[in-house]
């Protein structure tokens, strides 16, 4: 990259006419090349409905916090859910297992399981999303104890994926604060994302998936999201290539439609690579006429304002058709996903209970109508 003699930086015109023109002769990396590229070049085989499973839909229980266990389970039986996904710790809290008690009695491990299975409800994830590499180093010990005990609850439930979050360390040793960064210029920024990957991101993960490899956790399912280091389908497959396969995602399309994705080619491109371990349902709406002023990322700070911003969330089939959303249930049967889809609830204009329920009758309409079923 040239630089200028003076002052020993590049100019903006020479950092993007340099780097097309890198882009333009790079090799494909294995496990890196661009999604359009990826797909085209081996397609997966369109299944038969003869030959499609039958995905379970279930919810993250966030959106029942205030619920008891007991009675969180008769909402989700009365709402024909038919499987959960747990939150242990993180951001969220472990409002619906005794962590500690599980950890320390095997027998009450399996009469948490039990109250599920009596219901024909499938726990199909434990869920610990934080910052493990949050530049405070109390914060980050909070969250990696947090994503070890997920890892160990898991183990001994005998479920099969954890939930989390890259994480977003500072940008330097002596930041207070995450500092997320996308774009490579000036070259401060070059500067501060190799600093995050080589000395924070790999060694921090390269441990962590030592550890889960040895208590049994082969699905470590990072949710794409703003504000963390992995945030598109690029940059998890960066992190997966270089510290282990137990690296997958988290399949978020909400964060990937207003990042310009298409989620069909998403999956597929994921999927290929046997990446795709879990998926949380939930939709974006995009404001054209706000967007075509201000662009996609101008976010409301202000729930109550929302439509003043750019994009929203919103419950499946709000933001986008139920024909999107058969495409979508159909690229996760394209790609054999083993996983449950897992609505997850931050629609601001709709009640929890609602937003769920209209959700979950999306879901099971398109999934009906690919499997030629009635319901």
């Amino acid at each position: 990259m040239a630089r200028g003699t003076d002052t020993g930086h590049v100019s903006r015109r020479e950092f993007i006419v340099n780097s097309t023109g890198l882009i333009a002769a790079a090799p494909v990396v294995a496990g890196t090349a661009p999604i359009a590229e990826a797909t085209i070049s081996s397609p997966i085989p369109p299944k038969g409905p003869s030959a499609m499973q039958k995905l379970p839909i279930g919810i993250i229980d966030t959106a029942y916090f205030d619920l008891q266990l007991d009675e969180m389970l008769e909402k989700l039986t009365a709402q024909g859910i038919e499987a959960v996904e747990i939150c242990t710790g993180g951001y969220g809290e472990p409002k619906h297992i005794p962590v500690e008690d599980i950890l320390a009695d095997p027998a009450k491990g399996k009469a948490w399981k039990k109250k599920f299975e009596d219901r024909n409800i499938k726990v199909g994830a434990l869920n610990s999303s934080g910052n493990p590499l949050h530049p405070n180093r109390a914060m980050a010990r909070r969250f990696d104890q947090d994503f070890r005990q997920a890892v160990l609850l898991a183990e001994r439930l005998e479920i099969p994926v954890v939930v989390n979050f890259s994480g977003c360390p500072g940008d330097s040793p002596n930041a207070s604060h995450p500092n997320w960064v996308t774009y490579r210029w000036p070259p401060d920024y070059e500067e501060v994302i190799t600093w995050q990957w080589d000395q924070v991101v790999l060694p921090y993960w390269r441990e962590a998936v030592k550890f889960a490899r040895a208590h049994g956790m082969k699905k470590i399912a990072f949710e794409m999201h703003p504000g963390f280091v992995v945030y598109n389908p690029y940059t998890l497959m960066r992190l997966r290539e270089a510290v282990g396969e137990e690296i997958g995602a988290n399949c978020d399309l909400s964060h990937l439609f207003w990042q310009g994705c298409d989620p069909v080619e998403v999956i597929h491109y994921l999927g290929k690579q046997g990446a795709v371990y879990h998926a949380h349902m939930k939709d974006t709406v995009i404001f054209k006429h706000v967007a075509d002023q201000t662009g996609v990322l101008n976010f409301s700070a202000d729930l109550a304002k929302s439509s003043q911003g750019s994009v929203v969330f919103r419950t499946v089939g709000y933001g986008h058709g139920a024909e999107v959303w058969k495409d979508i249930m159909k690229a996760y049967m394209d790609i054999g996903f083993q996983g449950i889809l897992s609505i997850e609830h931050e629609d601001s204009f709709l009640p929890k209970p609602v937003g769920v329920e209209r959700a979950a009758f999306v879901l099971k309409n398109v999934r009906a109508e690919l499997l030629g079923e009635t319901i």
